[in-house]
Protein backbone atom coordinates (compact mmCIF):
# COMPACT_ATOMS: atom_id res chain seq x y z
CA UNK A 1 0.00 0.00 0.00
CA UNK A 2 2.76 2.10 0.98
CA UNK A 3 4.16 1.18 -2.78
CA UNK A 4 1.03 1.70 -4.10
CA UNK A 5 0.66 5.31 -2.59
CA UNK A 6 4.06 6.08 -3.40
CA UNK A 7 3.91 5.13 -6.86
CA UNK A 8 0.54 6.97 -7.32
CA UNK A 9 2.16 10.72 -5.59
CA UNK A 10 5.43 10.32 -8.32
CA UNK A 11 2.71 9.52 -10.90
CA UNK A 12 0.66 12.82 -9.73
CA UNK A 13 3.82 15.24 -9.61
CA UNK A 14 4.68 13.71 -12.46
CA UNK A 15 1.42 14.85 -14.11
CA UNK A 16 1.96 18.24 -12.18
CA UNK A 17 5.19 18.67 -13.76
CA UNK A 18 4.06 17.95 -16.90
CA UNK A 19 1.36 20.61 -17.22
CA UNK A 20 3.74 23.47 -15.68
CA UNK A 21 5.87 22.60 -18.66
CA UNK A 22 2.79 22.86 -21.15
CA UNK A 23 1.61 26.04 -19.47
CA UNK A 24 4.98 27.91 -19.83
CA UNK A 25 4.82 28.65 -23.62
CA UNK A 26 0.40 29.19 -23.26
CA UNK A 27 0.14 32.54 -24.87
CA UNK A 28 -0.15 35.78 -22.38
CA UNK A 29 -3.92 37.41 -22.48
CA UNK A 30 -1.97 40.53 -24.81
CA UNK A 31 -0.82 37.72 -27.07
CA UNK A 32 -3.90 36.39 -27.67
CA UNK A 33 -5.43 39.54 -28.08
CA UNK A 34 -2.94 40.36 -31.20
CA UNK A 35 -3.61 37.10 -32.46
CA UNK A 36 -5.41 38.29 -35.82
CA UNK A 37 -2.42 40.76 -36.63
CA UNK A 38 -0.40 37.55 -38.29
CA UNK A 39 -1.19 34.54 -40.62
CA UNK A 40 0.92 32.47 -37.55
CA UNK A 41 -1.02 29.00 -37.94
CA UNK A 42 -4.02 29.34 -40.75
CA UNK A 43 -1.96 31.14 -43.62
CA UNK A 44 -3.86 30.04 -46.23
CA UNK A 45 -7.21 30.85 -44.52
CA UNK A 46 -5.90 34.12 -43.42
CA UNK A 47 -4.55 35.64 -46.97
CA UNK A 48 -7.74 34.53 -48.42
CA UNK A 49 -10.11 36.12 -45.97
CA UNK A 50 -7.68 39.67 -46.28
CA UNK A 51 -8.04 39.04 -49.90
CA UNK A 52 -11.63 39.03 -50.13
CA UNK A 53 -11.97 41.97 -47.48
CA UNK A 54 -9.40 44.35 -49.46
CA UNK A 55 -11.88 43.67 -52.46
CA UNK A 56 -15.13 44.23 -50.72
CA UNK A 57 -13.79 47.12 -49.42
CA UNK A 58 -11.91 48.82 -52.44
CA UNK A 59 -14.66 47.54 -55.16
CA UNK A 60 -17.37 48.78 -52.49
CA UNK A 61 -15.86 51.95 -52.01
CA UNK A 62 -15.04 52.87 -55.68
CA UNK A 63 -18.72 51.99 -56.65
CA UNK A 64 -20.15 53.71 -54.22
CA UNK A 65 -18.12 56.82 -54.40
CA UNK A 66 -18.49 56.90 -58.03
CA UNK A 67 -22.74 56.44 -57.60
CA UNK A 68 -22.16 59.22 -55.29
CA UNK A 69 -20.88 61.56 -58.13
CA UNK A 70 -23.46 60.47 -60.38
CA UNK A 71 -26.03 61.73 -58.14
CA UNK A 72 -24.58 64.64 -57.87
CA UNK A 73 -24.24 65.49 -61.45
CA UNK A 74 -27.58 64.21 -62.67
CA UNK A 75 -29.42 66.99 -60.05
CA UNK A 76 -29.16 65.48 -56.62
CA UNK A 77 -28.51 68.13 -53.36
CA UNK A 78 -29.85 66.37 -50.41
CA UNK A 79 -27.26 65.93 -47.55
CA UNK A 80 -29.03 64.20 -45.56
CA UNK A 81 -30.01 61.74 -48.23
CA UNK A 82 -26.19 61.21 -49.14
CA UNK A 83 -25.63 59.86 -45.14
CA UNK A 84 -28.87 58.03 -45.10
CA UNK A 85 -27.64 56.10 -48.54
CA UNK A 86 -24.48 55.51 -46.47
CA UNK A 87 -25.96 52.87 -44.10
CA UNK A 88 -29.32 52.34 -45.42
CA UNK A 89 -28.50 49.41 -46.93
CA UNK A 90 -28.12 47.11 -43.61
CA UNK A 91 -31.08 44.81 -44.21
CA UNK A 92 -29.26 43.36 -46.59
CA UNK A 93 -27.05 41.84 -44.47
CA UNK A 94 -29.09 39.59 -42.84
CA UNK A 95 -29.85 37.73 -45.48
CA UNK A 96 -25.88 37.15 -45.36
CA UNK A 97 -26.01 36.33 -41.55
CA UNK A 98 -28.70 33.88 -42.34
CA UNK A 99 -25.61 31.86 -44.60
CA UNK A 100 -23.58 32.62 -42.16
CA UNK A 101 -25.05 31.80 -38.50
CA UNK A 102 -22.59 32.02 -35.48
CA UNK A 103 -21.08 28.19 -34.81
CA UNK A 104 -20.98 28.80 -30.62
CA UNK A 105 -24.49 30.63 -29.63
CA UNK A 106 -23.34 29.96 -26.13
CA UNK A 107 -20.68 32.25 -26.30
CA UNK A 108 -23.29 34.71 -27.42
CA UNK A 109 -24.04 35.11 -23.64
CA UNK A 110 -20.58 36.25 -22.27
CA UNK A 111 -20.83 39.37 -23.64
CA UNK A 112 -24.60 41.40 -21.75
CA UNK A 113 -26.73 42.49 -24.36
CA UNK A 114 -27.33 45.67 -22.79
CA UNK A 115 -23.07 46.68 -22.87
CA UNK A 116 -23.36 45.14 -26.59
CA UNK A 117 -26.40 47.40 -26.94
CA UNK A 118 -24.93 50.66 -25.58
CA UNK A 119 -21.91 50.15 -27.71
CA UNK A 120 -23.97 49.50 -31.00
CA UNK A 121 -25.83 52.82 -29.99
CA UNK A 122 -22.86 54.84 -29.18
CA UNK A 123 -20.79 53.63 -32.22
CA UNK A 124 -23.94 54.24 -34.28
CA UNK A 125 -24.30 57.87 -33.56
CA UNK A 126 -20.86 58.49 -34.02
CA UNK A 127 -21.05 56.74 -37.89
CA UNK A 128 -24.19 59.05 -38.40
CA UNK A 129 -22.46 62.03 -37.09
CA UNK A 130 -19.35 61.52 -39.12
CA UNK A 131 -21.28 60.76 -42.74
CA UNK A 132 -22.93 64.13 -42.34
CA UNK A 133 -19.48 66.35 -41.56
CA UNK A 134 -18.24 64.12 -44.68
CA UNK A 135 -21.13 65.32 -46.61
CA UNK A 136 -21.20 68.19 -45.75
CA UNK A 137 -17.14 69.31 -46.25
CA UNK A 138 -17.65 67.99 -49.99
CA UNK A 139 -20.61 70.55 -49.99
CA UNK A 140 -17.95 73.73 -49.42
CA UNK A 141 -15.00 72.48 -50.69
CA UNK A 142 -13.78 71.94 -53.83
CA UNK A 143 -12.83 68.09 -54.81
CA UNK A 144 -9.16 68.88 -54.24
CA UNK A 145 -9.50 70.53 -50.81
CA UNK A 146 -11.74 68.15 -49.88
CA UNK A 147 -9.46 64.60 -51.22
CA UNK A 148 -6.07 66.29 -49.59
CA UNK A 149 -7.51 66.76 -46.36
CA UNK A 150 -9.98 63.04 -46.23
CA UNK A 151 -5.82 61.37 -46.45
CA UNK A 152 -4.87 62.82 -43.60
CA UNK A 153 -7.24 60.11 -41.67
CA UNK A 154 -4.10 57.89 -41.90
CA UNK A 155 -1.96 59.91 -39.77
CA UNK A 156 -5.28 60.30 -37.35
CA UNK A 157 -5.39 56.28 -37.25
CA UNK A 158 -1.71 55.66 -36.65
CA UNK A 159 -2.09 58.32 -33.30
CA UNK A 160 -5.77 56.17 -32.35
CA UNK A 161 -4.34 52.76 -33.23
CA UNK A 162 -1.02 53.54 -31.27
CA UNK A 163 -2.84 54.98 -28.19
CA UNK A 164 -6.28 52.54 -28.14
CA UNK A 165 -4.57 49.26 -29.97
CA UNK A 166 -0.96 49.03 -29.14
CA UNK A 167 -0.23 48.92 -32.74
CA UNK A 168 3.44 49.04 -33.28
CA UNK A 169 4.66 51.64 -35.85
CA UNK A 170 7.28 49.71 -37.89
CA UNK A 171 9.68 51.73 -40.50
CA UNK A 172 7.75 49.66 -43.20
CA UNK A 173 4.46 50.58 -41.95
CA UNK A 174 5.43 54.26 -41.31
CA UNK A 175 6.24 54.09 -44.83
CA UNK A 176 3.39 53.10 -46.15
CA UNK A 177 1.45 55.78 -44.01
CA UNK A 178 3.48 58.23 -45.87
CA UNK A 179 3.33 57.06 -49.39
CA UNK A 180 -0.64 56.55 -49.24
CA UNK A 181 -0.66 59.83 -47.92
CA UNK A 182 1.45 61.45 -50.41
CA UNK A 183 -0.70 59.54 -53.34
CA UNK A 184 -4.14 60.86 -52.02
CA UNK A 185 -2.50 64.01 -51.85
CA UNK A 186 -1.14 64.25 -55.65
CA UNK A 187 -5.10 63.23 -56.57
CA UNK A 188 -6.45 66.17 -54.41
CA UNK A 189 -3.57 68.46 -55.90
CA UNK A 190 -4.67 67.94 -59.20
CA UNK A 191 -4.97 70.95 -61.61
CA UNK A 192 -8.43 68.90 -62.84
CA UNK A 193 -9.94 68.61 -59.60
CA UNK A 194 -12.65 70.64 -60.10
CA UNK A 195 -13.73 73.63 -57.17
CA UNK A 196 -17.13 74.37 -55.64
CA UNK A 197 -18.30 78.32 -57.45
CA UNK A 198 -20.32 80.49 -55.12
CA UNK A 199 -18.79 79.67 -51.38
CA UNK A 200 -18.27 82.36 -49.27
CA UNK A 201 -15.36 82.26 -46.85
CA UNK A 202 -17.63 81.53 -43.66
CA UNK A 203 -18.76 78.57 -45.49
CA UNK A 204 -15.26 77.36 -47.05
CA UNK A 205 -13.73 77.23 -43.09
CA UNK A 206 -16.87 75.15 -41.99
CA UNK A 207 -16.00 72.79 -45.03
CA UNK A 208 -12.74 72.53 -43.77
CA UNK A 209 -13.60 72.11 -39.98
CA UNK A 210 -15.90 69.57 -40.83
CA UNK A 211 -14.15 67.40 -43.33
CA UNK A 212 -10.46 67.59 -41.10
CA UNK A 213 -13.29 66.11 -38.20
CA UNK A 214 -14.73 63.63 -40.33
CA UNK A 215 -11.36 62.69 -41.51
CA UNK A 216 -10.47 61.98 -37.36
CA UNK A 217 -13.77 60.90 -36.60
CA UNK A 218 -13.64 58.14 -38.92
CA UNK A 219 -10.34 56.72 -37.08
CA UNK A 220 -11.07 56.73 -34.19
CA UNK A 221 -14.35 54.36 -35.34
CA UNK A 222 -12.17 52.17 -36.86
CA UNK A 223 -10.03 51.85 -33.31
CA UNK A 224 -12.80 51.92 -31.37
CA UNK A 225 -14.50 49.13 -33.56
CA UNK A 226 -11.02 47.47 -33.24
CA UNK A 227 -10.69 47.87 -29.20
CA UNK A 228 -14.40 45.92 -29.51
CA UNK A 229 -13.50 42.99 -30.92
CA UNK A 230 -10.22 42.63 -28.28
CA UNK A 231 -11.62 43.39 -25.40
CA UNK A 232 -15.44 42.73 -25.36
CA UNK A 233 -17.18 40.60 -27.86
CA UNK A 234 -14.15 38.45 -28.28
CA UNK A 235 -15.39 36.08 -31.10
CA UNK A 236 -13.85 35.67 -34.02
CA UNK A 237 -16.48 34.48 -36.43
CA UNK A 238 -18.06 36.36 -39.35
CA UNK A 239 -21.45 36.84 -37.65
CA UNK A 240 -19.78 38.83 -35.07
CA UNK A 241 -18.55 41.23 -37.67
CA UNK A 242 -21.75 41.23 -39.21
CA UNK A 243 -23.33 41.98 -36.06
CA UNK A 244 -21.74 44.66 -35.83
CA UNK A 245 -22.13 46.33 -39.08
CA UNK A 246 -25.98 45.85 -39.14
CA UNK A 247 -26.83 47.89 -35.35
CA UNK A 248 -24.27 50.50 -35.56
CA UNK A 249 -25.62 50.89 -39.76
CA UNK A 250 -29.23 50.82 -37.79
CA UNK A 251 -28.43 53.46 -35.33
CA UNK A 252 -27.05 55.67 -37.90
CA UNK A 253 -29.71 55.76 -40.20
CA UNK A 254 -32.29 55.93 -37.75
CA UNK A 255 -30.33 58.95 -36.56
CA UNK A 256 -30.65 59.98 -40.48
CA UNK A 257 -33.86 59.58 -41.12
CA UNK A 258 -34.62 61.98 -37.62
CA UNK A 259 -32.08 64.70 -39.17
CA UNK A 260 -34.08 64.44 -42.67
CA UNK A 261 -37.25 65.01 -41.56
CA UNK A 262 -35.90 67.67 -38.71
CA UNK A 263 -34.41 69.65 -41.11
CA UNK A 264 -37.62 69.59 -43.34
CA UNK A 265 -35.27 68.42 -46.16
CA UNK A 266 -37.93 65.37 -47.03
CA UNK A 267 -39.81 68.01 -48.54
CA UNK A 268 -38.25 68.37 -51.48
CA UNK A 269 -37.09 64.80 -52.60
CA UNK A 270 -40.22 64.50 -54.96
CA UNK A 271 -38.85 67.48 -56.71
CA UNK A 272 -35.53 66.28 -56.89
CA UNK A 273 -36.41 62.61 -58.58
CA UNK A 274 -38.82 64.36 -60.63
CA UNK A 275 -35.55 66.95 -62.04
CA UNK A 276 -32.83 64.23 -62.00
CA UNK A 277 -31.60 64.70 -65.38
CA UNK A 278 -31.38 60.74 -66.22
CA UNK A 279 -35.10 60.09 -65.11
CA UNK A 280 -36.76 58.96 -61.47
CA UNK A 281 -35.74 54.90 -61.83
CA UNK A 282 -32.27 56.54 -62.74
CA UNK A 283 -32.52 58.57 -59.03
CA UNK A 284 -33.68 55.32 -57.06
CA UNK A 285 -31.52 52.78 -58.83
CA UNK A 286 -28.19 55.11 -58.23
CA UNK A 287 -29.56 55.45 -54.44
CA UNK A 288 -30.12 51.70 -54.24
CA UNK A 289 -26.81 50.82 -55.43
CA UNK A 290 -24.82 53.37 -53.70
CA UNK A 291 -26.58 51.92 -50.55
CA UNK A 292 -25.37 48.03 -51.38
CA UNK A 293 -21.85 49.21 -52.46
CA UNK A 294 -21.50 51.45 -48.88
CA UNK A 295 -22.26 47.60 -47.16
CA UNK A 296 -20.11 45.74 -49.69
CA UNK A 297 -17.05 48.55 -48.49
CA UNK A 298 -17.99 48.34 -44.75
CA UNK A 299 -17.72 44.83 -44.38
CA UNK A 300 -14.71 44.71 -45.77
CA UNK A 301 -13.99 47.63 -43.26
CA UNK A 302 -14.86 45.71 -40.83
CA UNK A 303 -13.48 42.17 -42.13
CA UNK A 304 -9.91 43.75 -41.98
CA UNK A 305 -10.08 45.11 -38.60
CA UNK A 306 -11.02 41.75 -37.37
CA UNK A 307 -8.65 39.80 -39.02
CA UNK A 308 -5.59 42.64 -38.96
CA UNK A 309 -6.13 45.93 -37.33
CA UNK A 310 -7.98 49.47 -37.63
CA UNK A 311 -4.51 51.04 -39.10
CA UNK A 312 -4.25 48.22 -41.95
CA UNK A 313 -7.81 48.84 -43.01
CA UNK A 314 -7.60 52.54 -43.26
CA UNK A 315 -4.61 51.78 -45.72
CA UNK A 316 -6.74 49.95 -47.36
CA UNK A 317 -8.98 52.54 -47.37
CA UNK A 318 -6.48 55.48 -48.56
CA UNK A 319 -5.65 53.21 -51.45
CA UNK A 320 -9.11 53.34 -53.32
CA UNK A 321 -8.71 57.17 -53.41
CA UNK A 322 -6.05 57.24 -56.42
CA UNK A 323 -7.75 53.78 -57.84
CA UNK A 324 -11.28 56.17 -58.42
CA UNK A 325 -9.69 58.36 -60.89
CA UNK A 326 -9.14 54.95 -63.35
CA UNK A 327 -12.40 53.95 -63.05
CA UNK A 328 -13.36 57.29 -63.52
CA UNK A 329 -11.88 57.30 -66.79
CA UNK A 330 -13.81 54.21 -67.96
CA UNK A 331 -17.16 55.49 -66.60
CA UNK A 332 -17.56 58.97 -67.11
CA UNK A 333 -14.61 59.17 -69.54
CA UNK A 334 -12.42 61.50 -67.39
CA UNK A 335 -8.97 62.33 -68.59
CA UNK A 336 -5.82 60.11 -66.98
CA UNK A 337 -3.05 62.55 -66.82
CA UNK A 338 0.31 61.64 -65.43
CA UNK A 339 -0.41 62.61 -61.76
CA UNK A 340 -3.47 60.66 -61.56
CA UNK A 341 -0.83 57.57 -62.99
CA UNK A 342 1.75 57.90 -60.76
CA UNK A 343 -0.31 58.92 -57.66
CA UNK A 344 -1.87 54.95 -58.64
CA UNK A 345 1.76 53.51 -58.53
CA UNK A 346 2.53 54.94 -55.46
CA UNK A 347 -0.39 53.69 -53.62
CA UNK A 348 0.68 50.48 -55.20
CA UNK A 349 3.81 50.89 -53.48
CA UNK A 350 2.37 51.55 -50.18
CA UNK A 351 0.43 48.84 -50.32
CA UNK A 352 3.12 46.51 -51.01
CA UNK A 353 5.34 47.55 -48.48
CA UNK A 354 2.33 47.21 -45.61
CA UNK A 355 1.82 43.86 -46.72
CA UNK A 356 5.44 43.06 -46.42
CA UNK A 357 5.40 43.96 -43.17
CA UNK A 358 2.46 41.41 -42.34
CA UNK A 359 4.34 38.58 -43.61
CA UNK A 360 7.47 39.18 -41.78
CA UNK A 361 5.42 39.52 -38.57
CA UNK A 362 4.03 36.32 -39.87
CA UNK A 363 7.10 34.84 -40.37
CA UNK A 364 8.72 35.44 -37.27
CA UNK A 365 5.42 34.50 -35.19
CA UNK A 366 5.82 30.71 -37.11
CA UNK A 367 9.47 30.81 -36.17
CA UNK A 368 8.87 31.79 -32.67
CA UNK A 369 6.20 28.64 -32.87
CA UNK A 370 8.50 26.13 -34.49
CA UNK A 371 10.76 26.97 -31.81
CA UNK A 372 8.08 26.70 -28.81
CA UNK A 373 7.19 23.44 -30.67
CA UNK A 374 11.30 22.32 -30.49
CA UNK A 375 12.00 23.26 -26.89
CA UNK A 376 8.54 21.09 -25.94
Amino acid sequence: MADSNAGGNNSSGAANNAEVQISIPAPSKAEAAAAPETPAGKPFRWWAMVAVDVFFLIAGQTSATLLGRYYYTQGGRSKWISAFVRTAGFPILFFTLFFFPSKSPSSCTNTPMAKLAVIYIVLGLIIAADDMMYTGGLKYLPASTYSLICASQLAFNVVFSYVLNSQKVTPLIFNSVVLLTMSASLIGVSKESQGVTGVSGGKYLLGFVLTLGASCTYSLILALMQLTFETIIKKHTFSAVLNMQIYTALVATAASVVGLFASGEWRSLRGEMNAFRSGQFSYLMTLLWAAVSWQVANIGVLGLIFEVSALFSNVISTVSLPVIPFFAVVVFHDRMNGVKIVAMLIAIWGFISYLFQHYLDGKKAKKASSGDSAQG
